[in-house]
């Protein structure tokens, strides 16, 4: 079987865009993404590229730390893009907040929320509070521990 560094694609596109893709990977790990920052470093800060774009078609999930990362790199001025990912990856409220469908498969990265999340309210409850973290009608019992 393969590294995970032969499975790593690195091309230009003819949109001069650097073009990273782990080809049929779907689930990426810790691993593939120290690979993919260690890939962004050599591109950006030693080649001084300055477009990317990362193929999420195959892609079901994505570590944490992914969208930070990317984002950390469009804060210091790099174009980033993916392409169109797997529903869930497309479903997370990081990708729906901060990608925007360009119409040609790629969605660009913007450094400012397409819009602020409201979480919409399921319940009615009203809590009224005697101290911040305790709601009044709640009576707490000390325990002991032996």
């Amino acid at each position: 079987m393969a590294s995970k560094r032969d499975r790593l694609s690195i091309f230009v596109d003819d949109e001069n865009r650097t073009i990273l893709d782990f080809g049929d990977m779907d689930i990426w790990d810790g691993a593939d993404l120290a690979l993919l920052r260690e890939s962004l470093i050599r591109l950006i800060d030693k080649e001084g590229v300055r477009s990317i774009g990362i193929v999420m078609e195959q892609v079901k999930y994505v570590p944490s730390g992914f969208f930070g990362m990317v984002f950390d790199w469009a804060e210091r001025g790099v174009d980033v893009r993916l392409s169109r990912p797997q529903p869930n990856v497309g479903r997370m409220l990081w990708f729906q907040q901060f990608f925007l469908d360009n119409g040609d498969g790629w969605f660009d990265l913007l450094l400012e929320p397409q819009q602020l999340a409201v979480v919409p309210s399921q319940t009615n409850w009203k809590v009224e509070r005697t101290s911040p973290a305790v709601p009044q009608d709640v009576q707490l019992e000390p325990i002991s521990i032996d």
